[in-house]
């Protein structure tokens, strides 16, 4: 996500902190870097100009603190611009004063809408609310259908009505209030592009409705042109938040950065891959330090809570202190690993981990499914007593998993490898050693 911009202005972040001192001449190399940068990653030229004139005044006129040095005072200014350009805060959805509280998507056709319905009504569960699914897209074959499988997949019910756009809503709205269903979250019918039908169609259900929230669906790939898109749906439309969609494609990031100041609405939500759990409610001052390489601890600890069974960890940490976990415990451990999303999306939260990266270390989400095939392949008796496993059956495993014999020693070596850190360590909760994340 945003890998380009956070190359390119790591870099430079990284240039910047060693400077004993600012001078307009350094101050003056740095900006121009940032404006390329950030013309390169699809930022709104105006947007451009005006974060780099409001970085260059403070910066000029900076007060150095005792615990900064001048490079990290400027860094922090372009921290604190950065923020400020995605939204300088989290925003959270308005609820109902009498349930259910109504949210309404709206967006072009493509833009992952009905994804995004199902991300949000599972993220919603998950904060114990009774969220209810409805469709009013009457115009593209199998919408409601799809719908109804991304509904009984997360376990959320799904409104089938057959009426028409409007009446459906409102009869939706009514069946969640009789079920006692506190949220109802309406995917609507989106177009190639914005036409006087459509808009029309959103504003009457904005009328009939009165939703609480109503979220702009974007394609974060699509870059200036959703920029330019939400322009228009907010004149003439209006909506409250913005969702941006497969930002785990974006390796620019030109949305993010213009689509706040073009509409003066938050970003809320961001979708960072396929599956009904890859949504992230937007923090602006995280991805500020996940674009300047900083890390984002807060977030990961976050996805840990979020994906990580405590029972389960606990009971792992205790048979690592008495040196009885097991290769079928590692298995577990990675099985909860992969749970949390990409490892590349994970370990950019770690900070310091933009240096890595900067050494061409590699990060193979694939290295975890390998490990998972190895230790399936082997006996019961052997994830028990890895201490059994000799040449012949590091070759039979290697066979049976489709692997090499030298593949079975690497994640042997790991597994020791872990084993031995917990000893000397005395505590561990997650496999600490990079190795075990598939980096090489």
């Amino acid at each position: 996500m945003l890998e380009q911009l956070q190359n390119s202005l790591g870099k430079i972040v990284k240039t910047l902190r060693s400077e004993g001192k600012i001078t307009e001449n350094n101050i003056r190399d740095t900006l121009s870097n940032v404006r390329r940068s950030l013309l390169e990653a699809d930022v709104n030229y105006k947007i451009v100009k005006e974060f780099i004139e409001n970085v260059q005044a403070k910066a000029i006129g900076v007060t150095v603190t005792r615990s900064l040095t001048p490079g990290q005072q400027v860094v922090k200014i372009f921290h604190d611009e950065l923020t400020r350009l995605l939204g300088a805060k989290q925003y959270h959805l308005k609820t109902a004063s009498i349930p259910p509280t109504v949210i309404l998507l709206a967006g072009l056709q493509g833009c992952g809408k009905t994804t995004f319905a199902a991300k949000l009504a599972l993220l919603l569960k998950k904060q114990n609310h009774k969220p209810l699914l409805v469709s009013v897209d009457v115009y593209r074959p199998a919408a409601v259908q799809q719908l109804e499988v991304l509904g009984k997949q997360i376990g959320v019910p799904v409104f089938s009505g057959k009426s028409k756009v409007v009446k459906r809503a409102v009869e939706a709205v009514d069946y969640a209030r009789k079920n006692h269903l506190d949220t109802v979250i309406i995917d609507t019918a989106g177009r190639l592009h914005i036409d006087k039908e459509m808009m029309k169609e959103l504003a009457t259900l904005k009328k009939s409705l009165k939703p609480q929230n109503i979220l702009f669906v974007a394609d974060g790939l699509t870059g200036q042109d959703a920029v330019n898109t939400a322009g228009v749906f907010n004149e003439q439309l209006g909506f409250d938040g913005i969702v941006l969609t497969k930002m785990d494609s974006d390796t620019r990031g030109g949305a993010a950065l213009s689509i706040v100041s073009v509409t003066g609405k938050p970003i809320m939500y961001i979708g960072t891959g396929e599956k009904p759990e890859n949504i992230e409610v937007f923090h602006p001052d995280r991805i500020a330090n996940r674009i300047l390489g900083m890390g984002d601890v807060v977030s990961l600890v976050e996805k840990m809570q979020a994906s990580v069974d405590a029972e389960q960890a606990e009971q792992l940490e205790k048979k690592l202190l008495k040196q009885q976990f097991t290769l079928e415990d590692y298995l577990d451990q990675l099985r909860q690993i992969k749970k949390m999303g990409p490892l590349g999306d994970i370990l950019e939260m770690i900070p310091g981990f933009s240096k890595l990266k900067s050494k061409n270390i590699k990060v193979d989400d694939k290295e975890l499914l390998r490990a998972e095939v190895i230790i399936q392949s082997m006996t019961r008796q052997e994830r028990q007593k890895p201490a059994i496993i000799n040449g012949s059956r590091r070759k039979r495993i290697a066979r049976g998993s489709g692997t090499s014999p030298n593949d079975v020693n690497r994640l042997l070596n790991q597994y020791w490898q872990l084993l031995k850190m917990s000893k000397q360590m005395g505590k561990m909760k997650i496999p600490g050693n990079l190795s075990a994340f598939g980096i090489r």
